[in-house]
């Protein structure tokens, strides 16, 4: 009997071990949560208010974590899903700035064009030709 006694002395010192392990874990949390509030008590908006830690003995339920995890995940979809919308707009800012290259450089050209021929029509006139009775 003596070595279910000690395995039954093991469980409970076990699961005494995990309790307080979770019961350390939420009270460092709280005290987390607590600091950080305290220290964004001015940057909240009204609007917004921060959740609050259950009361001891401050074990989450399966369902609240599983609540707390299904948002996340839909929240990281959110983005993925906002990441592929960007990287399609990218392509297509980049697809639009090749296409525009060579208008680019025509319309350079051509300024270069209408600028030389302004050039040549504002001359003065070089050499006028002398007067007819002069020579």
């Amino acid at each position: 009997m003596s070595e279910q006694d000690d395995a039954a002395r093991a469980g409970q010192a076990q699961g005494n071990l995990v309790s307080r392990s979770v019961e350390e874990f939420v009270t460092q949390l709280r005290g987390f949560t607590d600091r950080a509030r305290g220290l964004a008590s001015g940057a909240v908006p009204s609007g917004l208010s921060l959740p609050r830690l259950p009361s001891p003995p401050g074990a989450m339920s399966a369902a609240q974590v599983g609540a707390i995890a299904s948002q996340v995940r839909g929240q990281r979809q959110l983005v993925a899903g906002l990441i592929g919308q960007l990287q399609a707009f990218d392509e297509q800012l980049a697809v639009f700035e090749r296409v525009l290259e060579p208008i680019e450089e025509w319309s350079r050209t051509w300024a270069r064009l209408e600028q030389s021929f302004g050039d040549v029509l504002r001359r003065p006139p070089t050499d006028p030709s002398p007067p007819a009775g002069t020579a």
